[in-house]
């Protein structure tokens, strides 16, 4: 039988709300991020602000001990479209057992659970050997996990749980992210005259024509590494009747546990090898955080997976069942900052969250009450089997 009545379900709710109801899209955090420093401080937190703009709090039990982390990212998708929604997207409107709003599922109601849950954690304590720490970072959206390393440069975790959604399942792997850029060149001409010059856009149809018969690899737990196209541009553009001599297209790859930079761009290669002016490579973004500093990053985002039998699931899992709330373990399809903590850093991590992964990003977004309060006694049970 689950545990029930160990949070308030106003507190969780309320603070739920609160967060929804401050817009947050990547880039824009700056009053997310006040706010929850200033909750953070009210529930016993010391907090910290880096450079980047990521939030940490920390409650330290006074003795040494494991350091436990509560991962979650302060960003979320922007809303393009505000008329394709039936509620307020920021009004955080509370209706059958639900509340809406861009950020619910992903990922405010779990960060409001992760806050609340670690402070009640330590609150009945009068000490504990360890810290616990809860952070929110900047630019998951855009940069899974490498807003993240700036936290982990500073306090060193020996576990994190991310809070993305899981059904509340335990999520024991996911698939990481690359994104490459595939660019054939030409000779520009007059468009009157096409046969003085060289079309990289019939090039890179010819690419894109190869690239369609690959065969990414596949994973028994995380499935297909899949390769889609997601944006080609031709150079000039507008082409102003010239024959373009450039064309850039970028593809989406989710990769799987066990392939590297090097190798997802020489399966890619091969597949071309035999085109003339075409090259690929990982694609280098930059951009400015809330806080004026730059972050940058090739865009490469490795995956993930423990075994059934890790210790460390193990002991999460053993966790959740003592308090009645285990409801299995599962994986993410998608990349999280998980990609920094497990498929980088080398940090056990796991994941464990309300709602699920289809409501995130959607219209008229949403998070099951009862999913809410849920998480938030997990995460207290967490803490508790881990930090005995």
């Amino acid at each position: 039988m689950v545990v029930r009545g160990e949070f308030d379900e106003r507190t969780v709710v309320e603070l739920c709300r609160e967060l929804i109801a401050v817009p947050s899209p990547t880039g824009e955090e700056g009053a997310l991020a006040d706010l929850l420093a200033n909750r953070m401080r009210d529930l016993g937190y010391d907090v910290a602000v880096d450079a980047l703009g990521n939030v940490l709090g920390c409650i330290d039990g006074g003795s040494p001990g494991p350091r436990v982390l509560l991962d979650a990212h302060l960003d979320t998708v922007e809303v393009p479209d505000p008329g394709s929604w039936t509620v307020d997207p920021f009004g955080a409107r509370e209706m059958g057992g639900r509340i809406y709003g861009r950020g619910s599922s992903d990922m405010k109601g779990a960060l409001a659970a992760m806050v609340l849950a670690a402070a009640r954690f330590a609150e009945e304590r009068d000490g504990f050997a360890g810290q616990v720490l809860v952070s929110g970072t900047v630019a998951e959206e855009t940069f899974e996990g490498v807003a993240a390393r700036a936290v982990g440069e500073k306090v060193d975790p020996d576990l994190v749980i991310i809070g993305e959604s899981t059904g509340l399942q335990v999520n024991r792997g996911g698939r990481g992210r690359a994104e490459i850029s595939l660019i054939t060149a030409g000779r520009s001409a007059h468009s009157s005259n096409p046969s003085e010059g060289r079309n990289a856009v019939y090039a890179m149809a010819e690419a894109i024509r190869h690239l369609q018969n690959m065969q990414p690899p596949e994973h028994p737990e995380l499935g297909r590494g899949i390769l889609e196209l997601t944006d080609i541009i031709s150079s000039p553009y507008p082409g102003a009747s010239v024959v373009p001599d450039r064309c850039t297209a970028t593809y989406d790859r989710r990769v799987l546990p066990g392939e590297d930079r090097e190798g997802v761009i020489n399966e890619l290669t091969g597949e071309i090898a035999h085109l003339d002016d075409v090259r690929a490579a990982l694609v280098w973004a930059e951009m400015e955080t809330w806080t004026g500093h730059t972050l940058g990053a090739e865009r490469f985002f490795p995956a993930w997976i423990y075994p059934i039998d890790d210790p460390d699931l193990i002991r999460v899992t053993v966790a959740l069942e003592g308090r009645g709330l285990y409801r299995g373990t599962g994986t993410y399809s998608f990349c999280t900052n998980a990609a920094h903590w497990a498929g980088s850093a080398g940090v056990p991590t796991f994941g464990y969250g309300p709602s699920r992964e289809e409501i995130a990003h959607i219209p008229d977004e949403y998070l099951e009450i009862e999913e809410l309060v849920e998480a938030a006694s997990g995460y207290r049970a967490i803490l508790e089997g881990l930090m005995k």
